[in-house]
């Protein structure tokens, strides 16, 4: 059943809440993020709540447990005092339904081109600038850049400046991204924050080859020349020597990609996660 959880309290999804626990009994509750989590009424059962990010841990004072989908993120809960023993790391899971390839030619770009894809929001953090002026440095390179946000504007601009207009497209935002994954020859995760990084992981799922800044999330997933590269944020020029790297050697370049593939299945497919919650509420129910 589907429960509406407003910016404030909302006493109607809390009676909601009690009435449906209350009915169904469950051994364990797992509430998702700081709405739902506050939301959810004590009762006897373990409750799990799941964190995306480094939140107030206010709202999760009424939890048993507490899920962080990266590593640092855990360790960010037991700096602020939560147990090793009801803190725990189950990561996301991205879907790997392929889809054909982009045309090409509907954004001008050669199919002979190497071609570099860049997603997310267009704001500073996820550095878009970097990647611009790295992909300036690759010969006849094109840069397809998924997204939409308020930086747009200043990233023509720089394109323009830089006089590679004709190989920068900026597609907007695409539900359909596996498409996009399909058509490109590289993907670039340039953030300079990047807490989680599961366009890595929809990378390695779509068997691409992988460079990305240092950031959190890459840093805490990627093994150097094993499933991707791993380059200083902020630096353009080693973000194009790395792309460069990938596009001449093929078969560090198949590397890449096989470890890219294999450390999704064994970790992220939707499978690994489910299981990985199956042995989590295995581990803590007899100690309820």
């Amino acid at each position: 059943k589907g429960l509406r959880f407003g910016r404030h309290a909302d006493l109607k999804t809390w009676w909601t809440l009690r009435r449906m626990v209350k009915r169904f009994r469950p051994d364990i509750v797992l509430t998702w993020m700081n709405r739902a989590t506050a939301a959810c009424p004590s009762g006897d059962f373990v409750h799990v709540a799941r964190l995306g990010g480094y939140y107030d841990l206010r709202h999760y004072r009424g939890a048993d447990h507490l899920v962080g989908n990266t590593r640092d993120i855990v360790a960010y809960l037991r700096r602020k005092g939560v147990p090793a023993d009801r803190s725990h790391y189950v990561p996301n899971f991205v879907d790997a339904t392929p889809l054909p390839a982009e045309p090409r030619a509907r954004w001008g770009t050669p199919e002979d081109a190497p071609l570099i894809l860049g997603l997310g929001r267009l704001h500073p953090n996820k550095g878009f600038d970097v990647l611009i002026r790295a992909v300036a440095q690759v010969p006849r390179a094109h840069l397809w850049i998924a997204g939409v946000g308020s930086l747009e504007d200043d990233l023509r601009e720089l394109a323009r400046s830089l006089g590679i207009t004709d190989r920068v497209s900026f597609l907007g935002w695409r539900a359909d991204v596996a498409a996009l994954y399909a058509a490109a020859d590289v993907f670039v995760c340039s953030s300079r924050h990047e807490p989680l990084g599961n366009i890595v992981l929809e990378a390695w799922a779509h068997h691409v080859p992988v460079v990305a800044a240092a950031s959190q999330g890459p840093s805490e997933l990627i093994a150097h020349g094993v499933n991707g590269l791993l380059v200083p944020v902020d630096n353009d020029a080693a973000m194009a020597a790395s792309i460069e790297t990938v596009l001449r050697e093929t078969g560090l370049r198949e590397t890449m990609v096989a470890g890219g593939r294999a450390t999704y299945e064994g970790h992220f497919t939707e499978a690994a996660v489910v299981r990985a919650y199956a042995d989590l509420f295995a581990r803590i129910l007899p100690n309820r």
